[in-house]
């Protein structure tokens, strides 16, 4: 009997064990830690920069909120920086929980992975230079001609179509090599978000956007102008991920949103 109350006890430990265990383990986030002010990357540590996997800290409106959700969850948050095209695989190897990057919850996308609500809406704008012909644009019909391009693999590039008469440039990996493309004239703009141009232009100040009046922009679907968490086909986190944003008001989004265009690094772009 003793020898029993005594398994028993063990297997009750490590039950116990195996759970504080399992509740210890980080909220690993796939980000390409290169999309300012969604997420960045930085040399020194602050307030509310998160440490990289691979070393550094990377800060952001994703950042921030993938945070909030790694409080919600118990967990501890860790960003993992993985390029774009990287992500979605990172997530179905299991390498990754939780792609929280910048990333709408397109049809396509849907296919292969699931998404939470949107935790943040936009809309899309033309980045040029501030000395171009296209600076004073008012409509994509203004754009007659001219040489844009987008991030590859993202929903950006595909409206660009959408521009009449438009010299479609090769998508580029990254919205730092679209700047230094921008800048040294190789291509007269490129497709944004309004938070990721603001953010540029304000690292750039040779540079501006163009946004649209309504009717005169690009055509896209609420889904492909919101952002949400991608996460694997049936999560057991898609319950509790929207439950924490849930908590976080529109008002709340916003000035996060604000905060960080603030607080992003002038260099970073």
């Amino acid at each position: 009997m003793k020898n029993l109350r005594n398994i028993v006890a063990l297997v009750l430990a490590l039950t116990l064990l195996f759970a504080v265990s399992a509740a210890a383990e980080p909220f690993r986030v796939g980000m390409e830690c290169n999309y300012a002010p969604f997420n960045w990357t930085q040399a020194e540590e602050s307030e509310t920069a998160v440490p990289i996997a691979a070393g550094g800290y990377a800060d952001g409106y994703d950042v921030r909120i993938a945070q909030r959700i790694a409080d919600a969850l118990g967990r501890e948050l860790e960003v993992v920086k993985i390029e774009w095209d990287g992500l979605t695989m990172a997530l179905l190897s299991g390498k990754i929980d939780a792609i929280i990057a910048g990333m709408s919850p397109t049809e396509e996308r849907k296919m292969t992975i699931d998404f939470s609500d949107p935790y943040y809406e936009s809309d899309l704008v033309i980045v040029v230079r501030a000395d171009s012909q296209y600076a004073s644009a008012t409509s994509l019909a203004d754009f007659a001609g001219a040489r844009i391009t987008g991030q590859l693999n993202t929903f950006h590039y595909t409206v660009i179509d959408q521009i009449p008469d438009v010299q479609l440039q090769t998508a580029m990996e990254t919205f730092p090599a679209m700047i230094v493309a921008l800048n040294a004239g190789a291509i007269d703009g490129y497709i944004s978000e309004r938070p990721g141009a603001v953010s540029a232009v304000a690292s750039n100040p040779e540079l501006t956007f163009v946004s649209f009046p309504e009717g005169e922009g690009f055509e896209a679907s609420p889904e492909d102008v919101a952002i949400a968490v991608g996460l694997v086909k049936e999560s057991e986190l898609l319950e509790p991920i929207n439950a924490a944003l849930a908590e976080i008001s529109n008002e709340e989004r916003q000035q996060i949103m604000d905060d960080v265009v603030a607080d992003q690094p002038l260099s970073e772009e």
